[in-house]
């Protein structure tokens, strides 16, 4: 009787992890390059159910949500006409250095430049390797050519470098648009020849699709509210058998 409660149970905590991602898709669906999260489940611990004669049939314990990572499709671009936007059409990431001096990967080319010149993120984190544009340059007199190369009243600057991990669907989300390598992900590592090109004056928009996830989560409310009428089901049950033992 308590393990028909345990699935069900479990059934309604996987289906509130899956709840919880689908609505952070969805406030994230105007977020510069947002990648939509991928969700699973797995059968948790199976036990034993044996008759006296010795037949029967192994009882789950229900089932737990896990994420498999982050869908890493293209998302639309989008003409924002600042010069310092720039958006990536193709795989790979924009590297950045954090305030803690870790590494972090980013598609979020929503750049501009700070008081020292240096081309940063909107967070103001800088860029790897850093590029810096002599005092006076304005962002509308910077140039950013579809290979990463970057100038400005004719001067080559430096070049934006793109670059990915083995897996990058293991990325560690880091907050603010960030991610962090892991072992299970591999290390940062520079790309170039796969055909991805940058495009100046453009945003890469999120690739949640709003449809899409709607009809994810009212899937999971409805397995939700499923799992909670077991729930209730088996506490009839539970009820009718203490009123056959009195």
């Amino acid at each position: 009787m308590l393990e028909g409660l345990y699935s069900a149970a479990a059934g309604m905590a996987a289906q509130q992890q899956h709840m919880d991602a689908v609505a952070n898709d969805l406030a994230n669906v105007d977020t510069t390059g947002y990648k939509k999260v991928r969700v699973g489940f797995r059968d948790l611990l199976y036990t034993p159910a044996r008759t006296a004669a010795g037949a029967g049939v192994d009882q789950g314990a229900g089932s737990a949500a896990t994420q498999l990572g982050r869908t890493l499709d293209q998302g639309a671009l989008q003409n924002t006409g600042n010069m310092l936007d720039v958006a990536i059409q193709g795989q790979g990431f924009f590297e950045v250095r954090q305030a803690n001096g870790q590494l972090a990967l980013t598609r979020d080319g929503s750049f501009h430049l700070n008081a020292n010149g240096q081309l940063v993120t909107s967070e103001g984190l800088r860029l790897q390797p850093p590029i810096t544009v002599p005092r006076g340059t304005t962002g509308d007199q910077v140039t950013i050519s579809a290979n990463g190369s970057v100038a400005a009243n004719g001067k080559q600057l430096g070049t934006l470098r793109l670059v990915s991990v083995r897996s990058p669907e293991a990325l560690t989300p880091a907050g603010s648009n960030l991610f962090t390598a892991n072992a299970a992900s591999g290390p940062i590592r520079p790309i170039a020849g796969n055909g991805t090109t940058l495009q100046q004056g453009y945003l890469e928009g999120s690739n949640v699709d709003m449809a899409d996830s709607m009809v994810d989560m009212m899937d999971a409310q409805r397995s939700f509210e499923l799992a909670s009428k077991a729930i209730q089901m088996q506490d009839d049950m539970a009820a009718i058998a203490n009123q056959v033992k009195q």
